[in-house]
């Protein structure tokens, strides 16, 4: 058997690299652009502070969860206060369509 020149071994992993990578850097791209549809302000209370913070996604739910999690992060301290907050009800919480203007 006759062994595969060096030169060519490196062009089949370059083309197999190329195969593999391209698909991945488009979907991480497509992704990055993907339009959200819903923006939500959530105003949350935690221990005698109050912080409002706003965010988007493609559903309500998301969008909801994402502004409660960025005010709680910036409001307590430490894991376990994160969470008391995270799990306590909005002092505020409007949404609305971003595809609507």
């Amino acid at each position: 058997m006759a062994a595969v020149p060096q030169r060519r071994r490196s062009w089949r992993n370059t083309i197999a690299a190329v195969v593999v990578l391209v698909p991945v850097v488009a979907f991480v791209v497509c992704s990055s652009f993907r339009v959200s549809e819903i923006e939500c302000e959530v105003c949350m209370r935690f221990e005698g502070g109050e912080l409002c913070r706003s965010a988007s996604a493609a559903r309500r739910d998301e969008a909801l969860r994402s502004a409660i999690d960025n005010a709680c992060a910036l409001l307590t301290s430490g894991m376990t206060n994160t969470i008391r907050c995270q799990q306590g009800e909005p002092a505020k919480a409007e949404c609305r369509s971003l595809t609507e203007r």
